[in-house]
């Protein structure tokens, strides 16, 4: 079967209103173009093909800001001679041919050259300016290539002049329009663009619509994988263990160690989300991700930064080292001494006795062994979640640090912890961080996979944006 060419898109419009920002989002590629705040950035045409199982279905391109179109229009009306009645793609091909399509109209001329060449066009719109005389001249010029023009309402998110363009939109004929925002799409706002498309061009939908089939299977793909990485951490730091002589020095190094290592482990996992969602190292850091009222937690054992995301730091060490959580559970470089964990042995009855026998007799020999505190664990949850949430939501064309704003999830800052963790904690082999790790065993897998499934209530699905 024959193959059918792309569909061809030119995202055309003034300087600065957000083309190559809706590409990035679109290719979902922080690296494609320039993105600034100054004028005329864009100084050529730049394209970029979305591909399904190794066929391109969509070519976009990136083009020039329009710079004078009341100029470049008087110019077009004067290039009739007289008695001559010239249709618009007529008289930009009279253009075209002109000296100052090489000179004064330069950056037009290759707008207008690679609408012709175009299925479509796709106007973006800042839709937090006013509707200025420019704007409407460029739409005239534009609409003189024949192609279709699909307006774009970009930066929607924020506070907009929407009426206004919708009411100017309208007296040009141009009644259908895409809401979107590049920087925090809409969760439908892709959807909405590639289906606005297949009404104006009616024998590329089924190219869209495969299009937008394969983008939902890879959300929710990367969704999954996601919830792994973060289920993947947490049994990483609740199977963690440390044994150190009962020495104060030797206890010290042993806890900076600890808090290290999950430091380090937490990073690995935010730079492994980013890695999946296709944004840059530098977006977010675990050392700094921003709590919801805007501070930033600098210390994950920092007792304020859990408290700022609602998690309790205290009453809960005995109840967990009576429910076999650990011996010596360790929050911000609190240990509980021997009276503590035999009192909570001896409470949690002859079964927490036999499970931790062996672990408490190296105990008695002057041992001690450190694990990572339920709160630990809780916040590492919470912040992973409200991570992945941001970025499901996160726009490529994004230049600030991620913020997390989403509320997170009850169950984790209170709840009872899942069974996957409290098993974890009997199973050191289960966790990267300690030596002679096992991590491919079926057990801890499995564990991995009901833990990732527990998550998923806590987060809204991706949908394509």
């Amino acid at each position: 079967m024959t193959k059918q060419r792309p569909l061809t898109l030119a995202v055309v419009g003034h300087t600065n209103v957000g083309k190559t920002s809706l590409l990035r989002t679109l290719t979902r590629d922080v690296g494609f173009g320039e993105v600034s705040h100054r004028a005329s950035t864009t100084r050529h045409v730049e394209g970029a093909r979305l591909l399904v199982d190794g066929e391109a279905l969509l070519e976009l391109y990136d083009t020039p800001g329009l710079e004078d179109a009341i100029a470049l229009l008087d110019y077009l009306e004067r290039l009739e001679r007289p008695g001559e009645r010239l249709d618009g793609p007529a008289r930009i091909a009279r253009f075209q041919d002109t000296s100052e399509a090489r000179q004064r109209f330069e950056q037009e001329a290759k707008v207008l050259r690679q609408l012709i060449a175009s299925d479509a066009g796709l106007y973006v719109i800042d839709a937090r300016e006013p509707v200025l005389a420019k704007y409407r001249d460029e739409l005239e010029v534009l609409a003189g290539c024949g192609k279709p023009l699909l307006p774009i309402l970009n930066f929607v998110a924020h506070e907009t002049r929407e009426a206004e363009w919708r009411e100017a939109l309208a007296r040009l004929g141009l009644h259908a329009l895409v809401r979107f925002d590049s920087v925090a799409p809409p969760l439908d706002g892709e959807r909405r663009l590639y289906e606005s498309l297949a009404l104006m061009l009616e024998t590329a939908r089924p190219a869209l619509e495969r299009l937008l089939a394969d983008h939902e299977a890879q959300a929710g793909a990367r969704l999954a994988q996601g919830r792994q990485l973060i289920a993947e951490l947490l049994i990483d730091a609740a199977a963690c263990r440390r044994h150190v002589a009962s020495q104060p020095e030797q206890e010290r190094e042993a806890i900076d160690a600890l808090r290290a290592a999950v430091r380090q482990r937490e990073q690995r996992c935010v730079e492994a989300l980013l890695r999946l969602y296709a944004f840059r190292p530098e977006d977010a850091a675990a050392s700094d991700l921003p709590l919801l009222d805007g501070r930033w937690g600098d210390d994950l054992f920092n007792p304020e930064t859990l408290r700022q995301l609602g998690v309790q730091v205290g009453g809960g060490f005995a109840a967990g080292a009576a429910a076999g959580a650990g011996i010596d559970l360790m929050v911000g470089g609190l240990t509980l001494g021997a009276a503590t964990v035999l009192g909570a042995l001896a409470g949690g009855g002859a079964q927490t006795a036999r499970l931790y026998g062996n672990r408490l007799l190296g105990k008695l020999r002057g041992e001690r062994e450190l694990t990572v505190d339920d709160a630990v664990l809780r916040l590492l949850a919470v912040r992973q979640q409200l991570l992945l949430q941001a970025l499901l939501a996160r726009g490529h064309a994004a230049v600030e640090r991620v913020q997390l704003t989403a509320q997170p999830d009850e169950r984790w800052r209170d709840g009872k912890l899942p069974d996957a963790l409290r098993n974890a904690r009997a199973h050191p082999e289960w966790s990267s961080l300690n030596p002679g790790a096992r991590l491919e065993q079926g057990e801890r897998q499995r564990h991995i996979r009901e833990l990732a499934a527990s998550l998923q209530s806590g987060l809204s699905k991706e949908t394509p944006t």
